[in-house]
């Protein structure tokens, strides 16, 4: 019926962040710990870059769908320095962000009806990516410490099963999974004959004793394991929409038709800055990432002073915690607006990460300066304290 719009839509939920948004805009002076993006900004090498791109007419024109050839080259000396991925048979993607990059992924690996594993809590664009592709997400617990189990995913599997997601360090959580966990995934993987998608976007964001680990770097790796990066937090991108992803090279005359038809290729003048930014690599990010660990002690102390209210998982990465409240006939979503009108800070429910039957918040550090944390921080405190 004309007017109906999509039935396949229905089932996607709502986009979170606008919504909370609209919340915020309505009351002035509210502290967001909402939107997971950095405070600071690109490095100069990639404003230099970007004046690079004027030097030619032909850089207004439509570029390869792949991605920039200069850019194209940075990226693969990276995978190789960093991740440890041997790069023969694999084909490297430059998308508009890594959101689209899991999007084109899925398209390109499921049909209608398929089914994807995803770890709960989950990042909710992947679970709307799924969905929007007209397949079905299949969700598996974590433990108490937001670590995967794979025996869980294993029981998961069905006949429609085309892939495995895990997302570390993960947002929501902040947790890093264990090398010998990712592995137990791959091989898992490997013996099912279906996709492991690792979502490697905050790969710099550890901290203390953890590390991360590249599941693409496993000897055997290459036939089945998708890596997908991201510039937007590591070098303050989110806005240039850059990321790029590692694919099986048989996948790449599928993902050529979804970019070709979806966006043609990122935009000249991002992907120009993108590799200024590369160049400037991992020691621009490094002093910043020093500083957001102090910011995660702040948080976590801070935190402390509620725990007779919440549990909260001490994780080493990304930015972020996520608050489970022991009072479960707390609603979620009322929490977040009762924050905000009276109390002027702001986070994301659980709801959206596909959480049910408990209140969950995440909360999300990397946007603020110290001083703003610590003042949000307190307002946080004194809502939750003041919970009846």
């Amino acid at each position: 019926m004309m007017g109906s719009g999509s039935m396949r839509l229905r089932s996607v939920q709502a986009a979170i962040i606008p919504l909370v948004d609209q919340l915020i805009q309505q009351c002035p002076d509210t502290i967001s710990f909402g939107q997971g993006v950095v405070h600071y900004g690109p490095p100069d090498q990639a404003q230099k870059r970007l004046q690079d791109f004027w030097s030619d007419a032909a850089h207004h024109k439509y570029g390869p769908i792949l991605g920039e050839p200069p850019l194209q080259a940075c990226i693969r000396q990276k995978l190789e320095k960093e991740n440890q991925i041997d790069l023969s048979s694999r084909s490297i993607v430059v998308t508009a962000g890594s959101n689209m990059g899991f999007l084109n992924l899925v398209l390109a690996i499921t049909d209608p009806g398929d089914e994807v594993i995803l770890l709960l809590p989950y990042f909710f664009n992947q679970e709307m990516a799924i969905r929007i592709a007209g397949c079905e997400p299949v969700l598996v617990d974590t433990d108490s410490d937001y670590q995967p189990v794979p025996s869980r995913m294993e029981q998961a599997i069905t006949p429609r099963t085309r892939a495995i997601v895990t997302v570390s360090p993960n947002n929501p959580t902040g947790a890093v999974y264990a090398e010998s966990v990712l592995r137990e995934i791959n091989a898992l993987c490997l013996d099912r004959g279906i996709y492991h998608l690792t979502d490697e976007a905050y790969e710099y964001f550890v901290y203390d004793s953890a590390r991360h680990f590249s599941p693409g770097s496993i000897p055997n790796s290459r036939s089945h394991t998708i890596s997908l990066y991201s510039l937007s937090k590591s070098y303050g991108f989110a806005g240039w929409r850059i990321g790029y992803l590692v694919a099986p090279s048989e996948l790449q005359g599928s993902l050529e038709k979804i970019q070709d038809t979806n966006v043609i290729c990122p935009s000249i003048p991002s992907q120009f800055a993108a590799l200024g930014a590369l160049e400037a690599g991992r020691e621009y990010c490094r002093p910043f990432i020093e500083r957001m660990n102090q910011t995660r002690r702040i948080v976590l102390d801070a935190l402390s002073g509620v725990s007779d209210r919440i549990e909260r998982v001490e994780t080493a990465g990304a930015f972020y915690v996520f608050l489970r409240f022991k009072d479960q006939n707390i609603n979620d979503m009322d929490l977040v607006r009762s924050l905000i009108e009276k109390y002027r800070v702001a986070l994301i429910p659980g709801r959206a990460f596909g959480v049910q039957g408990a209140c969950c918040l995440r909360l999300s550090y990397g946007a603020l300066h110290p001083e703003m944390v610590t003042e949000g921080l307190g307002r946080l405190v004194e809502g939750i304290s003041c919970l009846a």
